[in-house]
């Protein structure tokens, strides 16, 4: 599976306790997954390798519980800062992905330093990270129409994100339910990603990351190859792929549907700025189905510069409140509602949330129902 939502339930369940052998099998499992052709990232790997060696830290020195999640979370962090590049972004993103609504402001300094740690010890290692320069002009200050696009692309972006997390969830849900011994499954699972790539193409194996550069490219001849279509096969690819068993994060795979599913979009609305809603797209996705906005507003300003900032931050925002009270990571435990109209318990983590209409908001549609029968009449 992918491993972030490992982390998120050890945190929640286990007081942070990660068993030792995570770290050499999961570093084992992720490896054959991606040069299988697997559809996984190696984000979520490299969280729970970070926690489990933070766990395995508190439990040799003795740490006290709550000292103990507290490094378990930096894990998340250094382990997110350290495959993208992103130390502030992941910095915020391992306080803000484990409690919907709130940010654990006692462990931001802690994440902070291991974000930057992570990343500074990475580079010294040679590890080079990509970067998107997306500075582009404007002939007024504040351009209201592509305002009023980028809020249609928040709005799509939030139903992209709804569809990711129910392929992901329901291909788990239903594999999960077929009586058949888990290497066969595997087995299956493989030989149809083997013969799907066939059909359709082998840019969607991997990591993919060849085509999120194409996708953000601001040359017209790089993205020749992505279809409008190419954001749901790669959904296919991924909830195959962790579904059969494979092992890999699911972050790097939703930065390529989002990246191509808003180049798609900036192709009908606004050719002119395709790279652009390509960007927003990356990191508008990861905010709605990990409901992160803050961390993924960072990372566009990380990746792709402060220009693209405020932009970033509406998308992000209006796809976070679209997606709903859904996650990727089904641990993650509910602190807000999203919208006033709805009725659920708060505390309880997502996968066990039940939603309803507040009881008010019943009373009206139960009263304008009257009305129309009455009218009828």
């Amino acid at each position: 599976g992918h491993g972030t939502e490992k982390v998120i339930s050890a945190v929640h369940k286990d007081d942070g306790k990660i068993d030792v052998s995570v770290i050499p099998v999961k570093t084992l499992t992720t490896v054959l997954t991606i040069f299988a052709g697997g559809s996984v990232g190696k984000e979520g790997p490299g969280a729970q390798i970070g926690a489990g060696m933070a766990s395995l830290v508190s439990s040799i020195l003795k740490f006290k519980k709550q000292d103990r999640k507290k490094l378990v979370i930096c894990g998340i962090s250094a382990g997110f800062a350290t495959v993208f590049g992103t130390p502030i972004a992941g910095a915020i993103f391992g306080v803000e992905v484990l409690i919907i609504g709130v940010i654990m402001y006692d462990v931001l300094l802690p994440s902070f330093i291991a974000g930057f740690a992570a990343f500074t010890t990475a580079q010294f290692l040679g590890i080079d990270y990509t970067y998107y320069d997306m500075h582009f002009v404007q002939s007024v200050s504040l351009d209201m129409s592509l305002i009023l696009k980028v809020i249609l692309a928040g709005v799509f972006f939030g139903i992209v994100s709804d569809i990711v997390i129910t392929a992901i969830s329901q291909t788990h849900h239903v594999i999960k339910q077929i009586k058949v011994n888990l290497y066969v499954k595997a087995f299956v699972g493989g030989s149809l990603i083997v013969l799907l790539a066939t059909v359709f193409g082998e840019q969607y194996l991997g990591l993919g990351l060849n085509t999120i550069a194409d996708a953000l490219s601001q040359h017209p001849a790089d993205y020749t190859n992505i279809h409008w279509y190419t954001f749901i096969l790669k959904t296919i690819f991924t909830s195959l792929s962790l579904g059969a068993g494979g092992s890999g994060g699911v972050v790097t795979p939703i930065f390529y549907i989002g990246a191509t599913s808003g180049n798609f979009f900036g192709s009908i609305i606004s050719p002119d700025h395709i790279s652009l809603f390509a960007a927003l797209g990356f990191v508008s996705v990861v905010a709605a189905t990990t409901n992160t906005p803050i961390a993924s507003t960072i990372m566009a300003v990380e990746l792709f510069g402060i220009d693209i900032a405020h932009y970033a931050a509406l998308s992000a925002v209006i796809s976070f409140l679209i997606s709903g009270h859904r996650s990727i990571f089904s641990s993650q435990i509910l602190a807000m509602k999203k919208s006033e109209m709805l009725s659920m318990k708060i505390g309880d983590e997502v996968e066990n949330i039940n939603i309803s209409l507040e009881e008010h908001e019943m009373n009206k549609i139960d009263r304008f129902k009257r009305k129309l029968r009455k009218k009828k009449k």
